[in-house]
């Protein structure tokens, strides 16, 4: 099937058949039958396609009269009786009938059925009426009870639904009818019918094939289908009703139908078969020639005739070339004929043609045209040529003629006597020889005749010596101006051949048929001063002139400037020349040498067009240079040329750019690197411990830069590189130092249980992360400090804590290493007591013991102290501790008298105001008893003695840390 539709080429058409355009009228409801009081709303439509838009009217008829005419498509009915419509530009409709009836019972149905239409039967009662046991009759039989519905519905109506169709029901014991309603299913198109523009074409042609049908005038707005079938071969389904075989052939012959169906229907139908025969093609091309007999001058026109070809064709005409492998093609085109418009004789040979249609090529015979050619006036030379011969002497009379057909007769004359006459077959010249006597010595001519009537040459007379003249006088000229040569004989027979030489060299030759004398003009250059003569001969043996001297002078042209060593650029020192070239100008020539249009020197050159100027190379010569040429005739100036001086790169400095005093992880900094001279462009690199960061070139010269995010692997040494192409500079090594701010620190509390209590050991250990080292960490408890530590490693800290019930509350810690501190979570520790009601005399125990062994350690200490006094020495106290000490590292303690009964006191103690408090408990005697709240004045009362120290900080984290005493007791 593919293979067959391949042959097929549609041709769009544009839709179906045109038809009269004719006006449709459409109900809403579809009934044609209804109760009085209802209405029906009657549109009108005319389909014109590709109609221009504008204002319409309608008319409405009932029945025969014109009831209203509107601008709108849209009439209310509501009386019985027939309706028209028509619409502007288009005929009127078919009539619609609509009963309106007073009966209790009525079928509806729509007024047009079409086949495949979707129909629906309405059995209604009408309002307040209740009837029961409705039955649907087609043709007076039951077709349906209608029990739960008062339709009937018809899918897909056909021909077998055609009859007359009424309803029944009951109303109590009476049967109550409808109207009768007579249903026709009509076509939607007839079947179609195939037609071929030809149905016994010839190979080649082009044939159509036709589907012919209409859609119903009522259903305008519907679409059709179209396809061609051959056998068990068939196209695709079209909206055009067209096919075409362009060209068609023979295997397309055979029986063919085709078949239309409605879009998105069922309804599809068929035509008759059509038998094609294509009919096959006799193919001949032939060629000839119009007139049949030509002469030179004449039209001649070819003509190709060409039958059994399909068209379009294009005809070829060749001339055949025995001489060479391949015959002249002449032209190409869709002519068959071809014409020459003056034939001349080199037109005389073989022709044919060759059709072509892209898929056939057809060459004809061959046509012979001969050219019929007068001959020219022959013309008569002497051999040998001479104007002086001897008796006896032997000489050759010729005679020839440059054009005309063969045969030609010759005649040869001699003072008008005929000496001979012969004919030629072969060649267009004819020979005569005659041993001379004393009565051969006169003028000789000749003719000849090829039966378009005789010519007859020149008589035959020697030339005399040429005299050679200048068209101007003088010897010295300039290059440019126009020289014109003239040779001149004062006899000879014409036709006489000049001859100019330079130096021996030919010049010019040409040929003299009217005049005696003879020019050549031309336009001087330098290479014309020399010496020149001519030369005139007729046949009879040249003759020559004198010679004559020109001299030309010449303009220097246009200097070329070149470098030496070549190039554009270079290096700084080197050795530079510049030389300084004309190709022509007479000498002696000036030659000047420029540098941005100062003069470097001028130098005269008399034997040679070309002068150099040489120098050593610095960095303020790059810039462009020329040279001009001058020999008296004005100064050419060179073409502009370039030096780049290329000036080495010096060691690069690099500089580092952070932001801020100290390079800090997650900063941006600049790497800038920079030579103080250099020929750019300038490729600047930059290296991290050896390791490329990246790149950057500068092109107008200066520094570079590149920026870097600080990673803690930053830290180390930096260099740059800079590079122009004359060698690579390294700077000079700089070392950076990345920073890492400390995380948040992770403050740890560990103990011996999980509820702790007075007495235990508490480790409070604060640790961040990451960040720079040396860490100084703050440790807080209820936001009072309590001591700080410097980690060194980079680890975390630790501080022990030996519990009271005053160590409950939230502790936190602060890191902080100079790029800002940190302070972790707080932590909340209770500290219980030793107390409970089931142990209370192990409790009781344990204190009195506790007791026992402080006032035990009490009376030592006591007595210790007594004994340092009675030597003389002084109680030693931590320095920290004591704002009158005058050296912080010296331990120093308060003598406390023996024996006295003394009473521990709890203070907070800032000897200097400053940012640390030191806890203290202090003994003092018991008739000087201090109240908790009170303030003990420890260093004015000697009889006192610290027995036990804590420091705490007065302030927050921000507080400037303070770094105790290596030798302060273990809290």
């Amino acid at each position: 099937m593919l293979l067959w539709v391949s042959l097929l080429i549609l041709a769009p058409v544009g839709g179906q058949f045109a038809s009269e355009i004719k006006s449709v009228i459409s109900l809403h409801p579809p009934w044609t039958t209804l109760f009085q009081g209802e209405t029906v709303t009657l549109t009108c439509k005319a389909f014109q396609f590709n109609a221009p838009q504008k204002r319409k009217w309608y008319r409405w008829y009932l029945p025969g009269e014109i009831q209203s005419e509107t601008t709108e498509n849209t009439y209310e009915a509501r009386e019985s009786g027939g309706y028209k419509c028509q619409a502007q530009d288009s005929h009127s409709s078919d009539r619609v009938d609509l009963l309106f009836t007073t009966a209790s019972l009525i079928l509806q149905a729509p007024s047009d059925v079409f086949e495949a239409d979707s129909v629906v039967l309405r059995c209604q009662a009408k309002a307040n009426v209740i009837l029961n046991n409705m039955t649907l009759y087609k043709n007076g039989k039951v077709l349906q009870v209608l029990d739960k519905t008062s339709d009937f519905h018809i899918y897909q109506a056909s021909m077998k639904d055609n009859g007359d169709y009424h309803c029944s029901g009951f109303k109590d014991t009476h049967v109550v009818s409808s109207n009768k309603i007579k249903i026709v299913v009509q076509e939607l198109f007839p079947s179609p019918v195939l037609k071929a523009s030809s149905t016994q074409p010839t190979e080649g042609n082009t044939v159509t094939l036709t589907c012919e049908t209409q859609l119903s005038l009522q259903r305008p707005e519907s679409q059709l289908l179209f396809r061609f079938v051959k056998t068990s071969m068939w196209s695709e389904w079209k909206i055009s009703p067209e096919f075409q075989f362009s060209p068609i052939r023979r295997e397309n012959s055979g029986s063919y139908w085709c078949e239309a169906r409605r879009l998105n229907s069922l309804v599809q139908k068929q035509s008759q078969e059509l038998q094609i025969q294509v009919q096959e093609i006799v193919r001949d091309v032939q060629i000839r020639s119009h007139p049949e007999f030509v002469f030179e001058g004449q039209e001649l026109v070819l003509i190709c005739s060409v039958n059994g070809v399909p068209r379009p064709i294009t005809v070829s005409w060749y001339k055949k070339q025995p001489s060479l492998w391949k015959d002249r093609e002449l032209q190409t085109s869709s002519k068959t004929e071809f014409k020459v418009p003056v034939v001349q004789s080199s037109d005389a040979g073989e022709y044919y043609c060759i059709a072509r249609n892209g898929r056939f090529s057809l060459e004809s015979n061959l046509v012979i045209i001969s050219v019929k050619v007068p001959v020219s006036q022959p013309v008569l030379t002497l051999r040998p040529p001479g104007t002086w011969t001897l008796v006896r002497d032997k000489i050759s009379l010729q005679c020839e003629v440059q054009r005309g057909s063969l045969p030609i007769w010759y005649q040869f004359f001699h003072e008008d006597v005929l000496l001979m006459k012969t004919k030629s077959t072969s060649e267009r010249k004819m020979s005569h020889r005659l041993s001379l006597t004393e009565n051969h010595f006169g003028k000789y001519y000749c003719t000849a005749d090829n039966g378009l009537g005789p010519q007859r040459s020149e008589a035959v007379i020697p030339v005399s010596k040429p005299v050679l003249t200048f068209s101007s006088p003088g010897t010295r000229t300039f290059v440019g101006d126009k020289m014109s040569l003239q040779c001149e004989v004062q006899r000879g027979s014409l036709p006489i051949w000049y001859q100019f030489f330079h130096e021996d060299d030919l010049l010019k030759k040409r040929e003299a048929i009217s005049w005696i004398t003879e020019s050549y003009s031309f336009s001087l250059i330098a290479e014309h001063s020399g010496n020149y003569y001519c030369t005139a001969d007729n046949g009879f043996g040249p003759q020559r002139s004198e010679s004559i001297s020109l001299s030309v002078t010449v303009p220097v042209s246009q200097p070329v400037l070149t470098l030496s060593p070549p190039g554009t650029w270079t290096l700084v020192g080197n050795e530079v020349r510049l030389q300084c070239e004309v190709q022509r100008g007479s000498s002696p020539i000036w030659y000047q040498f420029f540098h941005e249009d100062v003069l470097l020197t001028r130098i005269e050159a008399t034997s040679w067009r070309t002068r150099s100027y040489s120098f050593s190379v610095t960095a303020e010569h790059s810039g462009n240079y020329y040279c001009t040429a001058d020999n008296g005739f004005g100064p050419q100036s060179s073409e502009t040329i370039n030096l780049s001086v290329i000036v080495p790169v010096s060691r690069p400095v690099l500089t580092l750019r952070p932001p801020r005093d100290q390079a800090v992880v997650g900063d941006m900094v600049e790497l800038h690197c920079e030579v103080q001279r250099g020929s750019p462009p300038i490729l600047y690199q930059f290296y991290h411990e050896d390791v490329t960061l990246g790149s950057s070139s500068s092109a107008s010269g200066g520094g570079a830069s590149f920026n870097l995010i600080l990673k803690t692997e930053h830290s180390g040494n930096y260099f740059c590189e800079a590079n122009n192409g004359q060698g690579v500079q390294r700077s000079y090594t700089v070392s950076l130092s990345v920073r890492v701010p400390v995380s948040r620190p992770v403050l740890t509390l560990r103990t011996a249980r999980a509820q702790v209590v007075v007495g235990d050991i508490l480790e409070l250990r604060c640790e961040a992360q990451r960040g720079s080292t040396p860490i100084l960490y703050w440790f807080y408890h209820n936001n009072i400090t309590l001591e700080t530590s410097t980690s060194h490693s980079g680890q975390g800290v630790s501080l022990n804590l030996s519990l009271t019930a005053d160590h409950s509350g939230t502790y936190s810690c602060e890191a902080d290493n100079g790029l800002g501190p940190q302070r972790s979570e707080a932590v909340t520790l209770s500290v219980m007591g030793l107390t409970g009601s089931k142990n209370s005399l192990i409790a009781t125990s344990v204190t009195g013991g506790l007791l026992s062994m402080m006032a035990i350690a009490a009376v030592a200490l006591l007595f210790y102290c007594w004994l340092l006094r009675k030597a003389g020495g002084k109680p030693t106290v931590d320095s920290s501790r004591n704002p009158s000490a005058p050296d912080p590292q010296e331990s120093t303690y308060h003598n406390v008298p023996g024996w006295i009964e003394l009473q521990p006191v709890y203070s907070n103690v800032n000897p200097n105001r400053g940012e640390v408090v030191y806890s203290e408990v202090w003994s003092v005697k018991k008739e000087n008893k201090l109240t908790a709240a009170s303030e003990p004045e420890p260093f004015k009362n000697t009889d006192s003695c610290v027995i036990y120290s804590q420091v705490k900080g007065a302030s927050t984290a921000a507080s400037k840390p303070q770094f105790l005493d290596p030798l302060t007791p273990h809290r």
